[in-house]
């Protein structure tokens, strides 16, 4: 109900003192009736105040009673004027300066007529409403029985109900194109709201100043926000009015159900996906390697990238990331994620390694808000074709673990950015590197296989730490004492000197190769 709707009522001879620009349109919630000098613990926002003016003593006390009001974002005022016969002007004063609309009363009106008003107005608007809705919700459903897109319905209920809208990922890839296209400024406001917000819905302005709100559509994946899709509207989602909100709400149910449709069809070719990279990972040069590679839609006969990706320490977030890597990607062609052995995700798809790498750093940092402690760590191979795949996957599985040693919350990193050693590794046949590997750590890695030492794992943090015992023994959150112990076992089971370069970069090598 809006404050028009109490003016046009002939029975309650309600008189406007004080107009805003757009009152009359202002929404109703709620009445709440009070002569308290400081109401506002009370008040939610949104409601009609209606007052008898029996807290007025001084003139001072009108600022302090409607300033509360007004904080409080109540609608409007309504004030009797049985006490005084009339309004007092500076009750009208302290609504002009506090721009809050101001109505009178007379005295033979009693406020239970008014709150009666709202009841029945309230009671058909709902009766309306549910009618309303069920008859949408029957051409909706109607609609996607017969086939219709989920942009055919957008731009019925967009036309029906007046605001465009979107569907958007956490990563801005538009599912719903809307009316007009949105820029990738829009999709980074966007994103950031839906990421960032305590709750959803929220609204938002772009630089241009214009008002989007966004509404949650949810994920049958999980509850992280990164898995779902929302809905972005035209507008102040607080000013638009309730059966326009009931529309789009209707049309979310109905994007969620969609949403659900296509990650169950997904099922299917994920798990042609995920064996295609555990056979991948394990032989890229196998006839049943490449058949299930094409199975799963690689192009072997075009230019490749492999893309390595992982939430840091959190395996069990591979779906997150798979979906993530997916729809940042998918304006460049279609790519095939799968899960490895260790739970990190392997993507290829057939684009250049500049388009990827420029296309997920700029879809995958949308996430940042949504991560909280997490780190998402990417690693992307140069170009490679077919006979390839072997060093792309080695190389890109180096830039991640680089990208993994980073700060921020979204670290991508590309094979070409390694150091010369790194890629020089990467090119190396498999036979000969599992040979160099075994020689450099293979006392390490038996030691470790027989007491649980870990002496590799010590070894990776006192490289990584570039040589510093005090930071290795705070990444392990171990006594610097322990780690100098287990260095020197390395050096005593390895003939080797971590004092020196060579030796040093031997070791850093082998790691890369395990």
């Amino acid at each position: 109900m809006q404050l028009q709707d109490l003016l046009d009522a002939p029975e309650l001879r309600l008189s406007m003192l004080h107009d805003e620009d757009g009152a009359s349109r202002r929404a109703i919630r709620w009445a709440y009736t009070t002569d308290l000098l400081d109401p506002g613990r009370y008040l939610v926002g949104g409601e009609l105040v209606l007052s008898g003016l029996m807290w007025r003593r001084t003139e001072a006390d009108s600022d302090a009673f409607v300033g509360a009001l007004a904080a409080s974002g109540v609608s409007a005022l309504v004030a009797g004027e049985g006490l005084y016969g009339f309004i007092p002007q500076d009750v009208v004063d302290a609504c002009v300066a506090h721009r809050l609309p101001l109505l009178s009363v007379p005295a033979d009106v009693s406020f239970g007529d008014i709150t009666e008003f709202l009841l029945g107005r309230a009671a058909h608007d709902r009766i309306s409403r549910l009618t309303a809705s069920l008859v949408r919700q029957r051409q909706l459903l109607s609609a996607v029985a017969a086939g219709r897109a989920l942009d055919e319905l957008a731009m019925q209920v967009s036309h029906e109900s007046g605001p465009p809208c979107w569907v958007f990922t956490s990563t801005g890839r538009i599912i719903v194109s809307g009316a007009r296209s949105l820029t990738d400024a829009d999709l980074d406001t966007l994103t950031s709201a839906a990421m960032a917000a305590d709750r959803l819905p929220t609204s938002v302005s772009n630089d241009g100043g214009d008002v989007y709100s966004v509404f949650s559509i949810g994920s049958s994946l999980g509850r992280h926000r990164t898995l779902s899709w929302y809905l972005a509207v035209g507008g102040d989602w607080n000013e638009l009015p309730a059966p326009v909100l009931d529309a789009f709400g209707e049309f979310a149910a109905i994007a969620a159900l969609d949403k659900t449709r296509r990650e169950e069809g997904q099922l299917i070719t994920r798990a042609i996906a995920d064996d295609a990279i555990l056979l991948f990972e394990d032989d890229s040069s196998t006839q049943e390697t490449t058949t299930r590679l094409v199975q799963a839609g690689v192009d072997l006969t075009q230019g490749l990238v492999v893309v390595v990706a992982e939430m840091v320490g959190r395996p069990d977030l591979h779906e997150i990331v798979r979906v993530a890597v997916s729809d940042s990607l998918h304006l460049l062609g279609v790519p095939v994620s799968g899960i490895d052995s260790t739970g990190a995700v392997v993507t290829l798809i057939n684009s250049t390694s500049d388009e990827v790498l420029h296309t997920l750093r700029r879809a995958l940092c949308r996430l940042t808000p949504g991560l909280g402690r997490s780190q998402l760590s990417v690693g992307v191979s140069s170009d490679v074709t077919g006979a390839s795949l072997d060093g792309a996957l080695r190389s890109a599985r180096y830039a991640r673990a680089i990208a993994g040693t980073g700060t921020e919350s979204v670290q991508v990193r590309s094979a070409s950015e390694l150091s010369s050693s790194i890629l020089l590794l990467g090119t190396v046949p498999d036979e000969l590197r599992k040979t160099f590997t075994q020689q450099v750590l293979g006392p390490l890695l038996d030691y470790d296989a027989r007491s649980d030492a870990q002496l590799i794992r010590t070894l990776e943090a006192f490289l990584g730490c570039s040589g510093s015992w005090n930071k290795a023994a705070e990444v392990l959150h171990v006594h610097l004492n322990t780690v100098r112990y287990r260095i020197t076992r390395i050096q005593e089971l390895t003939g080797r000197d971590l004092s020196r370069m060579d030796d040093r970069l031997d070791m850093f090598l082998a790691l890369q190769s395990l």
